[in-house]
This record gives C-alpha cells, sequence and structure tokens, in this order.
C-alpha cells in the first residue's frame, strides 16, 4: 500500500475533507462505499472526523458550519494543498488575484490551514503541517487518487497557482484541453475547462478522485445507498471513471486502475 510518512511538497494536494449537511450519514455512506472508519471528534475540533483506511488517514469529514455573519459553506469536498507557510502562501495568494476566505488559523498542535477562492472562484485549502502532514495512504482502492481543476478560465488559472502556490501547468501531448499542475518535474494534478457533462453554471471548483477496484461496481453500491451519477462509468486514457454525488449532494470521482496518481511521497 502506498504509505505516505513524509511531509508533501509544497503546492501538491496533501489533503481533502467533506462538508457535510448530516456528518454522521456521510460517515457512514463513506464507511459502507470506501471502507473508511471514522467517528465525530472532539468538540473542541468542532467534531471534526478524521477517517481512516487500514488504520492511516485518508480524509476528513465535518458538519456544515459558518462563522458569524458568513452564508454557510455549500456540500462539497475540498482539496488542500501543502506549503511550508502559510501566512507567506496568504500573502502570494492575494497577490496574485485570489480571495482569502478563511484567515489562517491553527488547527491544535497538527498543522495551519487557510481557505481562499482562485480568481476563476474555484474553492480550495492551504495545509501546512506540523504534527499532521495530510493523507497517510494514497493510490489505492478507497483512497485519494488525483485531484483536478475544473474552472471556467485555464489561462487565468494558471496564471495564478503558479506565483501564488508553486503549482505549473503544462500541455499534455495527445489530451487537447488538457494540463497537468506541476510541483517541479513531478506532475501532482490536473487542469481543464469546466466539462460539458456538468450542469451549466457549475462554477469552477477542485474535483477529488477517488481509486476503486471496480467503478461499475462502485456506482452501483453508490445509487443503491441514495447516491446519484452525473457522468455514467466510461473508458479513458487512465482508466475507468465515473462522476458521481453523495446523498448529500457531494460531487466526487471515481476510477479503477488510474495511471495518473497522485504522488505518494515527496
Amino acid at each position: 500500500m502506498p504509505v505516505v510518512t513524509d511531509p508533501y511538497m509544497p503546492g501538491t494536494p496533501c489533503w481533502v475533507d467533506l462538508m457535510a449537511s448530516d456528518q454522521q450519514a456521510a460517515l457512514d455512506f463513506y464507511r459502507d462505499l470506501f471502507g473508511w472508519q471514522g467517528k465525530v471528534g472532539p468538540a473542541e475540533f468542532g467534531g471534526y472526523a478524521v477517517c481512516l483506511l487500514n488504520g492511516r488517514p485518508v480524509a476528513g469529514i465535518m458538519a456544515q458550519a459558518a462563522p458569524e455573519g458568513q452564508p454557510t459553506p455549500p456540500v462539497a469536498w475540498t482539496t488542500y494543498l501543502a506549503s511550508d507557510d502559510v501566512d507567506a502562501a496568504r500573502a502570494s495568494i492575494a497577490a496574485a488575484g485570489g480571495t482569502l476566505l478563511y484567515d489562517p488559523m491553527d488547527i491544535g498542535t497538527i498543522g495551519r490551514m487557510l481557505v481562499a477562492a482562485d480568481p476563476t472562484g474555484a474553492v480550495f485549502g492551504v495545509w501546512q503541517a506540523m504534527d499532521f502532514i495530510g493523507a497517510g495512504v494514497v493510490n489505492e482502492p478507497g483512497a485519494l487518487v488525483w485531484n483536478e481543476l475544473n474552472t471556467a478560465d485555464t489561462g487565468a488559472a494558471g496564471r495564478f497557482y503558479q506565483p501564488a502556490l508553486g503549482l505549473r501547468p503544462a500541455t499534455i501531448q495527445g489530451m487537447d484541453g488538457y494540463f497537468s499542475l506541476n510541483v517541479g518535474d513531478r506532475t501532482v494534478g490536473g487542469m481543464q475547462a469546466i466539462p460539458g457533462y456538468l450542469a451549466p453554471g457549475t462554477p469552477s471548483h477542485w474535483m477529488t478522485y477517488f481509486s476503486v477496484d471496480s467503478t461499475d461496481s462502485t456506482v452501483d453500491a453508490l445509487v443503491k445507498a441514495g447516491g446519484s451519477v452525473i457522468q455514467p462509468a466510461f473508458d479513458m486514457q487512465s482508466g475507468r471513471m465515473a462522476v458521481v454525488q453523495d446523498p448529500q449532494g457531494a460531487a466526487f470521482a471515481v476510477i479503477e486502475a488510474p495511471e495518473a496518481q497522485m504522488p505518494d511521497s515527496p
């Protein structure tokens, strides 16, 4: 199993979490779908649940909550990009045209984070590891395997992420309109225009991909559990994938035997 023990390189997707309208129902759903083990966490951390796969952290699930005077965030998965210095990242994000949504904050002794939106409106987090590096297992069934920016303007997004967080876009031979996102010489994610199978008016967003043994059987199980299908399973260069929603409306993708994978070490 690709186990991660060292901190992720700055700019690399390192964690994902879900904002759910019903936290316990989400914990139960993903337990049954992916085999995750998790429970509502301590009140001092807002009940945040760190879900485990074979004993290692794989994703977080929390209840919807809004700071005073702000709207309730949508039910959605959020991608976090690694940083050595969240406060410096805050300044770089602002200078590159991003919008800060949540100021840098310490999460006990485990790390420091912020949440922001890029100039096209895609929301993402930034994570500075202390005691907690992020995902402890990747690229295995039930674990994070890919993070993809679907954006209304690939040019504007590409111009933002490189100076803001060190993510360099590059074209991919034979994949017109699809870009790799790179940290140094390593591909750590992807970027494309918002795909046509999504509903008109879908805002820019980061899509979370989870690896599965069988895309078709996973989709069947998801539908039986109350989820829905956005894009039915199809074959592509990297494997067989589908885009789905959980019963509370959070969208994510599942992919079987992908070649393109999230890096499992710095």
